[in-house]
Order: C-alpha cells, then sequence, then structure tokens
C-alpha cells in the first residue's frame, strides 16, 4: 500500500494512501459513491487453547482477547483508515481499543477505551486498571476523551450467535472496524466462540475479512508464547 507524507500535528500520526498507486482504488470508489454499503461476518473460532493459557497464566479473558484483536488490526492496515477533513483516505499508524463495560446493576454498558500498546504485560496492566477505575460510571461513554483512532469491541456472553448485523440507519458506513464477540460453548473436543466483523466494503472486501480472522486464530492458539 503506497502513501504519501506523515503527518503528526494535531492528529495522531497517519499517512495518505495515495489511490492513484492503490490496488482498491476502483473498489474504493465504487462502495464511496455508488454503493455505501458495511459487510458484517461471523466465524466461529476455537478458544480452547487460548482458555487454556489465560486460566494457567491467571489473566482474564475479556482484556486479553481484546489484546488479541488489537494487535492483529494493527498489523493489517485495511482495518487502520478513515478520511480526514479533506475526505482524502488515510491509514491511522496505530489504531486502540473502545470497548464496552456492562454494569450488573441495572444491566445497561457504558464505552471505554484504553491505549494499545504490543507489549502485553504494560497493556493488560493498563486495561485491567481502567476498567476498575471506570466500572461504575454510568452512561454511553464512561471514560472522556476517546481518540480518534479507534476500533470497537464488544462481548454479547449470553448468546452463541451464528450470525450477527449492526448498522446505522440512512448513515454512511463507517471505516473502523466493530468487533462482537458472543458466548463461547463446548463443541466435542474444542470451546469455539462466534466473532463477528463489521466493516465498510469500502476499505475491506471478504479477503482481508478472512485474513483478519486466520491470522487472530493464530494469535489466539499462540497466546501462551507472548505472555
Amino acid at each position: 500500500m503506497e502513501s504519501v507524507e506523515k503527518r503528526s500535528h494535531s492528529k495522531p500520526d497517519y499517512h495518505k494512501i495515495n489511490l492513484e498507486q492503490w490496488e482498491r482504488r476502483e473498489h474504493y470508489r465504487y462502495y464511496t459513491e455508488q454503493l455505501k454499503i458495511e459487510f458484517s461476518l461471523t466465524a466461529s473460532l476455537d478458544v480452547t487453547a487460548f482458555l487454556g493459557q489465560c486460566h494457567g497464566k491467571g489473566v482474564r479473558f475479556y482484556p486479553s482477547l481484546i489484546y488479541c484483536a488489537a494487535k492483529v488490526l494493527n498489523e493489517m492496515d485495511h482495518f487502520k483508515m478513515f478520511r480526514d477533513e479533506n475526505s482524502d483516505l488515510c491509514c491511522w499508524d496505530t489504531i486502540h481499543p473502545n470497548y464496552t463495560i456492562f454494569h450488573e446493576d441495572d444491566h445497561t454498558f457504558s464505552d471505554c477505551w484504553t491505549g494499545y500498546s504490543p507489549d502485553f504485560p504494560a497493556f493488560y496492566k493498563e486495561i485491567c486498571t481502567d476498567m476498575e477505575r471506570f466500572k461504575d460510571v454510568k452512561g454511553i461513554k464512561a471514560r472522556p476523551g476517546q481518540p480518534e483512532n479507534f476500533f470497537c469491541i464488544s462481548c454479547v456472553p449470553w448468546v452463541s450467535f451464528t450470525g450477527y448485523s449492526s448498522r446505522t440507519a440512512n448513515g454512511e458506513p463507517q471505516f473502523f472496524p466493530i468487533l462482537t464477540a458472543g458466548k463461547y460453548q463446548r463443541s466435542g473436543s474444542e470451546i469455539r466462540m462466534p466473532l463477528n466483523l463489521t466493516i465498510a466494503h469500502a476499505v475491506c472486501d471478504g479477503y482481508h475479512a478472512g485474513m483478519f480472522f486466520e491470522r487472530l486464530q493464530r494469535e489466539l492458539d499462540g497466546f501462551l508464547e507472548t505472555i
């Protein structure tokens, strides 16, 4: 993927995409000018080894899953796209997880965010601190100051779904990825968990979505080596 100048004034670091040299330029223009759609894809992930590694290391499942997803997304430029103030297509250097916190007392949720770090121990400590600090803050946004360079991730642990769809009615497609995990449950000798990805077709195709799930599965399987 070609880029032009690096920028780092008021925004986080990013680079502009040279559309004339980008292999998806025609697809991008078609899906931003004619057919403005998002697509949603659900995959069943094997979390058997991942769960065992979390239990063995004494780390929590949800923050660890967020780390693995953030790590993979940050390695794939198609999931870090946005349009700047001039509507030019750009790519963030880093995106940070914006995740949900569930309130047991009134069954509502709030958004929180934590700055991503590829260093798992540092990230895990930070996200657990943030979850504890903002766990009782009600309303949509529990933590203020959400950065522009983010992706969304949440968990619906009450149902093991086979499909999921989330869209803004009559709105423009969103370029940031939205991940939704479901309830994991045993299937034969494996424990499997559904994970849904929703993304704008302008920046991502089925191939890239497939590569995301493939890489995430490898990351989950090799999580013990990470920590």
